[in-house]
């Protein structure tokens, strides 16, 4: 599973619920719901959801996979421990009836050296379960060891002497990679007669026995490479992330698509198309390579140009698809098409997309649009939190989910419909178009070489539609290159010689490069549309990636046909127009570029997301708290990319250029991306300095920020006095016990300041006039509160949570919802503070958009915004709080280090 990991703001409180307007508010909250398992559920009217069991309360760990088999009972999977087989009591049944639960991995060996007997996993650690042709697929996520013999790989388990239990055990394939990014799931294709599997970027694409997606895959990008700084994937190679496509013995298997990050889950539609919904980088947010998570379409040969660290393709290249749909930032974890639920028609329709960190199940209704899809969406099951881990339609029409993943406490739930046999009628097929009919056409062709491929394909080259397009150009790379190598320099129509040199440039000898760049170069750019211009500025950039620097007159003749074009009209074709003129050292080119990343603006509506960043923050106050640092001082993405593509530039500058260049990097360091953003701007940094004149670089080193960089680890800006720890893992009781018995005669003002900066208190907080606005201040806290208030409301936010400050959750009556600190209302509208690090930005709400509101029972303060502080520095800050700020207050008068201030 992949789960993020955000360390860029460890301790990031909102709310310090022990400070309230008033003392009697803190009383001012709704009754804890009944069950509060299912009452926290955000679900559209007429949904039901009931909570079956909770793993967790019985050891039996945290479930991350789910599966029905042939007799209705549900199979699962402990993410870290063994399978097991449940029965469920149906839709209706009263409270006598239970879930039975039993083991199917488990077993006893004796502890080596010992008579000891131990319970040992047998079959497990899967994420990815199927039950079909009589058995039971098992996509192990493991390294083997003591615990678990058995490594990653699919599994298949049988029952051959019918005592309903599986006695027999085949590996069809072992796997390289594991964890949270190894092999995760399994399902069965429409027809009932093959398997398709999928598996994250850390595992290894095996060997397969055919590649619809051509096998030649290379990183193919003129940007200065770099990897992540962090260490994340540096070593990973293309393809990515994997689908392919499997017979029931695991005998043949076929690369299906492949260029994704992390994709979890895989899912059909009516139509028999495939898709997947993958992940983001949360540590490349505000970077220009950064993606969001997205729905893809899954056809046939498809690359959807993950590589690592900044190599990333943009959707827009030629030689890989764009999304259906961006839904923003987030953990997806399943998908699964409502086909098979006894939901009304909409929901049958509908994509359900998981996603772990946000809580947050997306309904996605797909539309034909000519050879794939495009989509809209709504939150159609939410709650806070809800790690969502897996998902199913059950033999009874009814949604059930999983949550945990992490060794978290883990549910099971069931969704269906009040009127549930009113939708028990089979849907009508999805009526194909033209396109789409097309697509799959050529599809056809994309097994091997076929004596009619060309003569098909080709024609397509030029169709109108991308997906179209990409599938006639993948379908020729099947084919042997000497079959239509000629047809590309014979070729007349702009759009099918574009593609046609794509095509040679992956597939041909090097020794084609000048002609081919040559070939091209008779296009008249400024004829084309923007979608065709990118598609020739990439295909002559991917001709320079495989074949290697053009001769100086190709050189030229490249730069004199695409530099009167530069700067374009776009974002899009500037970047592809930089990094290729940078490369190739056109005239001008470094010029250019200094002067567009002094002034450029991002495009806001490219790679627009079905939610916005800010309807995120309160739903999980640790990743969602993150981003609110992030959306407040937001890079630059578009300068970014400039900054980068001229870190490699060796010639074209002049010292006015230089200085404005390196100027560039001070102010830059001062934005908040992701984990990874500073690292990147560094290292970008630091190959420009290795590139300038050695007479220069100290000087260059200075203006470009070096005092401000902090080498090393997890790169980040400069910010004062860091605690120094050890810390611990800070219990209410052994605080207080801590503080009580140090006292505060041992205390520091300065420490006690710096430690309510370093945990990150003063973003939110004001003490003695400084500060944020977005939680009360605590000026006066010292007089109103004992220890015990204080760190209890630190340690657990979550236990009192004032009106004033806490979420609110506003249901809108078109599914969605909106989450947000209510500042004020009117009659026409609710005004909503979603960013706590810039409280100022005010959504407005429409009153007659909402349904309904409810206060959020989280608080947006991080649990654990103390535990990087050492007793001592737990002492200070404790003391600065109680002082309010004032360095004459009598807890530092008497203290020891009185004489220090």
């Amino acid at each position: 599973m992949r789960i993020p990991v955000i360390s860029l703001l460890k301790c990031l409180p909102v709310v310090l619920a022990a400070c309230l307007a008033g003392a009697s508010s803190c009383n001012e909250r709704p009754a804890r719901p009944a069950d509060p398992k299912t009452d926290k559920l955000k679900l559209p009217d007429g949904f039901i959801a009931e909570h079956l069991f909770s793993p967790s309360d019985s050891g039996r760990g945290s479930w991350v996979a789910m599966t029905f088999d042939d007799k209705g009972r549900l199979i699962v999977s402990d993410q870290f421990g063994a399978l097991y087989r449940l029965k469920l009591p149906p839709i209706g049944a009263d409270s006598t009836q239970k879930v039975s639960i039993e083991p199917l991995g488990l077993g006893k060996d004796t502890i080596p050296g010992t008579d000891s007997v131990r319970t040992k996993v047998t079959m497990g650690f899967a994420q990815g379960l199927l039950y079909a042709f009589n058995s039971l697929y098992v996509m192990v996520n493991h390294t083997a060891n003591d615990e678990f013999g058995k490594g990653s790989g699919l599994y298949r388990l049988q029952d051959t002497d019918n005592d309903d239990q599986f006695d027999k055990v085949t590996l069809l394939k072992a796997m390289e990679g594991s964890g949270e990014h190894g092999p995760h799931s399994i399902i069965l294709s429409p027809d009932g007669q093959s398997i398709y599997l999928i598996a994250g970027n850390h595992t290894k694409c095996p060997e397969m026995d055919a590649y619809m997606l051509p096998s030649n895959w290379q990183e193919d990008n003129l940007i200065p490479r770099m990897v992540d700084p962090n260490g994340h994937a540096a070593n990973v190679k293309p393809p990515g992330g994997w689908i392919a496509k499997i017979d029931p013995e695991g005998k043949h298997w076929e690369l299906v698509s492949a260029g994704y990050r992390n994709p979890f889950d895989i899912a059909f539609n009516d139509a028999g198309d495939l898709f997947t919904y993958d992940s983001d980088m949360e540590w490349d947010f505000g970077l220009p390579w950064y993606r969001p998570t997205r729905i893809c379409h899954a056809t046939g040969g498809s690359d959807f140009g993950w590589r690592t660290g900044s190599m990333k393709w943009s959707p827009a290249y030629p030689d890989n698809l764009p999304p259906v749909i961006n839904i923003g930032q987030g953990s997806p974890t399943n998908l699964v098409y409502g086909g098979n639920a006894r939901f009304p028609e909409k929901y049958r329709k509908s994509m359900f997309a998981f996603d772990w960190s946000f809580g947050i199940v997306y309904a996605l209704q797909l539309e034909p649009n000519g050879g794939s899809y495009k989509a809209t969406g709504e939150e159609f099951l939410s709650g806070s939190p809800l790690p969502l881990t897996d998902g199913v339609i059950g033999p009874d029409g009814a949604l059930y989910f999983l949550t945990g993943g992490r060794r978290l406490e883990s549910d099971l739930y069931r969704v269906y419909h009040a009127d549930a046999g009113d939708y028990s009628n089979e849907l009508q097929p999805a009526k194909l178009t033209e396109e789409n009919s097309l697509r799959r056409q050529l599809e056809k062709y994309q097994h091997g070489p076929d004596p009619a491929a060309v003569d098909f394909a080709w024609p397509q080259l030029k169709h109108p539609d991308r997906f179209v397009r990409y599938a006639a150009r993948i379908a020729l790379e099947h084919q042997p290159v000497a079959h239509w190598q000629g047809k590309v320099f014979a070729e007349t129509d702009p759009v099918a010689l574009i593609h046609g040199v794509l095509s040679l440039a992956r597939m041909g000898d090097p020794s084609l490069r000048d002609s081919l760049l040559q070939k091209l170069a008779t296009v008249d750019f400024g004829k084309l549309s923007p979608e065709s211009q990118v598609d020739a500025v990439r295909a002559a950039e991917v001709t320079v990636t495989r074949m290697g620097m053009p001769g100086d007159a190709s050189r030229v003749a490249l730069a004199a046909w695409l530099q009167p074009f530069y700067p374009a009209r776009t974002n899009e074709i500037n970047r592809l127009l930089s990094k290729l003129l940078v490369h190739i050292g056109a005239p001008d080119a470094v010029r250019i570029t200094v002067e567009l990343m002094a002034s450029a603006k991002d495009d806001t509506s490219a790679g627009q997301s079905l939610l916005s960043s800010s309807d995120l923050i309160m739903r999980n106050p640790q990743y969602g708290m993150a981003i609110a640092g992030m959306l407040a001082k937001m890079p630059p993405a578009q300068q970014t990319f400039y900054a980068t593509v001229l870190s490699g530039a060796k010639d074209g500058w002049t010292d006015p250029l230089r200085q404005a260049y390196f100027t560039w990097y001070a102010g830059a360091f001062g934005y908040q991306g992701g984990n990874s953003f500073v690292g990147y701007i560094n290292n970008a940094r630091k190959n420009a300095l290795a590139l300038a004149p050695k007479e220069q670089f100290a000087q260059l080193n200075t203006i470009s920020g070096d005092s401000i960089v902090k080498a090393g680890g997890n790169y980040s800006v400069a910010s004062g006095v860091q605690p120094k720890g050890p810390g611990r893992n800070w219990k209410v009781d052994e605080a207080v016990k801590m503080v009580d018995s140090i006292g505060f005669s041992s205390s520091n003002f300065e420490q006690g300041k710096a430690m309510f900066s370093a945990t990150l208190c003063s973003k939110c907080h004001t003490l003695a006039g400084q500060g944020g606005v977005a939680g009360p201040d605590l000026t006066q806290l010292g007089t109103r509160f004992s220890n015990k208030d204080i760190l209890e409301s630190i340690i657990d936010p979550n236990k009192t949570i004032s009106d004033q400050y806490g979420a609110t959750v506003f249901y809108l009556k078109d599914g969605g919802s909106v989450m947000g600190r209510l500042t004020n209302e009117d009659d026409e509208q609710y005004f909503v503070s979603q960013n706590p690090f810039s409280p100022q930005d005010i959504r407005k709400v429409p009153k007659k958009s909402v349904s309904k509101t409810r206060v959020s029972e989280v608080s947006p303060m991080l649990p654990g915004m103390i535990n990087r502080l050492s007793p001592q520095e737990l002492v200070d800050l404790m003391a600065y709080l109680k002082s309010g700020g004032n360095p004459k207050d009598t807890i530092f008068t008497n203290s020891k280090h009185a004489a220090v201030r």
